[in-house]
């Protein structure tokens, strides 16, 4: 049965499109059947992994097309679920009673076809990420060490304690993974211990892998290609292998 992650933060800029990217390409590498579904209207990580423009995510939302019509192959054997503009009116198109469950419910019967599912979500509490939490079996906040991130993931931590009481009792908290880390900033320092300490009050964990920032991050994505495959010996694939497998501890035997 495929496992669901969430990768969320209505902060944008954080490094929640790469962070998907890495984990879903890294997933994919160990031989994990995976499928990437972009939930945000922006597309960066339908781009970033060369799908081509057609009915995508919005498509499942609206119950006009099943999730196996919709899926596209990429790289690495990673299965994708594009994104599209139609995405940024979610919040007025999809207004019925029920909209929570709508791609829990496109999903569904792809359970045995996938190991993992990520979801990149966008950067608001709206229904399309509601949706993302509604499905998942957990979430993986994404933030930068500052200030603005304490709130941010307290916002965030309030969505998803509403949508545990109210959609899915089983949605827990995977972590907090920090990007963009210079750990020669006294601040960068300040806000993550800030950070770490908010976490175990959420009953969560700071991950401790750091994703360093790195010029070959954008570069990849430029490229349409993972962080693995552009620059295998770069600081940031080495930081996202230490959170894949912090994440995901590779099976022995």
């Amino acid at each position: 049965m495929a496992k669901i992650l969430a990768v969320a933060n209505q902060k944008g800029g954080v490094g929640k499109t790469a962070t998907t990217h890495a984990l879903a390409a890294g997933l994919a590498a160990r031989g994990e059947r995976v499928l990437a579904v972009d939930l945000d209207p922006q597309g960066n990580l339908s781009y970033s992994l060369g799908l081509s423009a057609g009915p995508g995510a919005m498509a499942l939302l609206q119950k006009s097309a099943a999730a196996s019509e919709v899926i596209q192959s990429s790289a690495l054997g990673l299965d994708a679920i594009g994104s599209s503009p139609d995405l940024s009116s979610a919040d007025i198109a999809i207004a019925e009673t029920g909209k929570e469950y709508r791609l829990k419910e496109a999903l569904a019967p792809l359970a045995r076809k996938y190991s993992w599912i990520l979801i990149d979500t966008p950067p608001a509490l709206g229904v399309l990420s509601v949706n993302a939490l509604t499905a998942a079996s957990k979430v993986l906040i994404v933030a930068q060490p500052d200030i603005y991130s304490l709130h941010g993931i307290e916002r965030l931590a309030d969505t998803v304690a509403t949508v545990r009481r109210y959609c899915n009792p089983k949605l827990r908290i995977a972590g907090i993974a920090l990007t963009r880390f210079n750990r020669r900033l006294i601040l960068a320092q300040q806000a993550s211990q800030a950070i770490d300490a908010q976490a175990r009050e959420l009953g969560t964990r700071l991950l401790s892998a750091r994703i360093r920032e790195c010029s070959a991050v954008k570069e990849a994505q430029a490229m349409k290609r993972d962080i693995f495959s552009y620059a295998p010996r770069s600081n940031a694939a080495k930081d996202y292998q230490a959170l894949l497998d912090e994440l995901f501890p590779p099976k022995r035997g």
